[in-house]
């Protein structure tokens, strides 16, 4: 491993000691073993959907905040050139071993290890077709600061996709103290899942009565919303710290000064998610 390596992982460990940082690459590497073809699927549509396209030959694409690696793999599956970097070293194995499975010494997959929020890390990747961040930016702790830096990314006409959490008021208060409280060690973990697994179970139990679904295969129908696992998810939101949100307008006001035009928006209705962005560089940043 590389000093610039060694250092990233201490200064990973440390936050995450300190109940500062949810280790997110933990839970993506026990969602690889719920891995399968139709998740891929899902995944695969879910950024077609978004993206306007299902081929994405000759096309670069990064990225950033790579998680399992499902959504690199998903693009890599498309035709893309894929770069992925992640600042927690077990998100960056995770997605090491999806580069495994699928696409073994592939020179058009790089994956590395890196954080938004270092600007000379990030001056030196050049510029994609394609920047993706999907809930990522929101969890660095200084998400306007990594908003700023992904902008340069992006080649002029080319792609921003990113997902960011929805501002709820004092709703987005409260949860971000129940995830702080879940960063805090074992007995915060067992207490904000004793309090909160019962909640999701019973809101979505109401939300199939009322959309008269039938509960016992919405969980399996899970995965059709971006190839996610409903449970993971649940650990991703309950730990998911450190935690800020936006409005959907303060997100377009931001890169519409960057010189960005807004694609595509997929909003999570005002609520609890968040909301999905593509915009596309018409110009130099200003």
């Amino acid at each position: 491993m590389s000093i610039k390596g060694y250092l990233a992982l201490e200064n990973h460990s440390d936050e995450v000691s300190k109940g500062e940082r949810f280790e997110f690459g933990a839970n993506w590497t026990r969602f690889l073993s719920v891995l399968d073809d139709e998740r891929i699927k899902q995944a695969k549509n879910s950024l077609e959907k978004m993206l306007g396209t299902a081929d994405l030959s000759g096309k670069t694409f990064i990225d950033i905040g790579s998680g399992s690696g499902l959504f690199s793999l998903s693009a890599r599956m498309m035709g893309a050139t894929v770069r992925s970097f992640d600042f927690d070293p077990k998100s960056v194995a995770c997605t090491k071993e999806l580069r495994r499975r699928y696409f073994p010494d592939d020179a058009d997959w790089v994956v590395e290890e890196g954080s938004v929020l270092d600007k000379r890390f990030i001056g030196s990747l050049g510029r994609y077709d394609i920047v993706y961040s999907w809930g990522v930016l929101h969890h660095t702790g200084q998400m306007w600061d990594a908003l700023a830096n992904v902008a340069p990314l992006a080649k002029t006409k080319g792609k921003l996709f990113i997902a960011i959490y929805n501002d709820q008021g004092r709703a987005s208060k409260g949860w971000t103290l129940v995830k702080k409280i879940y960063c805090s060690g074992r007995m915060g973990r067992f207490m904000m899942k004793l309090m909160f697994y019962p909640y999701f179970a019973l809101g979505r139990l109401v939300a199939d009565v009322l959309k008269r679904r039938n509960p016992l295969t919405s969980y399996a129908e899970y995965k059709k919303s971006r190839g996610m696992s409903v449970v993971h998810d649940w650990v991703d939101w309950l730990g998911g710290y450190p935690f800020e949100v936006a409005k959907p307008e303060e997100i377009f006001e931001f890169f519409q000064q960057k010189g960005f035009e807004l694609q595509r928006l997929k909003t999570c209705g005002g609520g609890l998610g968040c909301n999905e962005f593509v915009f596309v560089k018409n110009a130099s940043e200003g």
